[in-house]
């Protein structure tokens, strides 16, 4: 068996359950603190609202948000070994309300017409893929939907976009954005 990682999903009905993922190059799931910080932000619970795991890795923004209250989750990863496992742990979870589609992020988002209350965006770094995602964002998001997204270095979105908050962890730049004019 290939060697495992894990981490922990730290609010909601799975609190203090473990997630595992393979150890891949550039797969690093957010943080326990990160997490905490973004979930905090968005208020603890997501009961009711739809959410986009763009770039799923470990699952855990993901897991974490249905765990939360997420009426559905849509993770996308491309990479097939990493989509098992995610397939492993919502069975071991028991998680319903979860799309796991396998295609690559940049090929996805053009193409899908669902809209999200929140979508996630933490790319594999030193690939600059955020900039080539922010013109499709606005045509995925409902009405005061909100992105958060993680990046290598500081991140300018564009004048279309408000950066409601951010933070810094180690070498990790975190956001949570809106579209310019919303209210939420």
């Amino acid at each position: 068996m290939a060697q495992q990682n894990k981490v922990r999903i730290i609010g909601g009905e799975w609190r203090r359950r473990w997630i595992t993922f393979p150890v891949v190059e550039g797969l690093r799931p957010t943080s326990d603190r990160v997490r905490e910080t973004l979930f905090n932000w968005l208020g603890q619970t997501l009961d009711g609202k739809t959410c986009l795991d763009l770039f799923a890795g470990s699952g855990a923004l993901g897991f974490e948000a249905l765990s939360r209250g997420a009426a559905k989750v849509v993770m996308v990863e491309r990479e097939r070994g990493i989509q098992r496992t995610l397939q492993e742990n919502a069975a071991k979870l028991g998680a319903r309300n979860l799309e796991i589609v396998n295609a690559d992020a940049l090929h996805f988002l053009p193409r899908e017409t669902r809209r999200f209350d929140v979508i996630f965006l933490d790319p594999p770094f030193h690939k600059d893929v955020l900039t080539l995602l922010f013109p499709f964002l606005e045509a995925r998001l409902n009405p005061d939907g909100l992105v958060y997204a993680e990046s290598e270095k500081p991140l300018e979105p564009g004048p279309e976009w408000q950066i409601r908050r951010e933070g810094r962890a180690g070498n990790v730049f975190y956001y949570l954005l809106a579209r310019e004019g919303e209210t939420a």
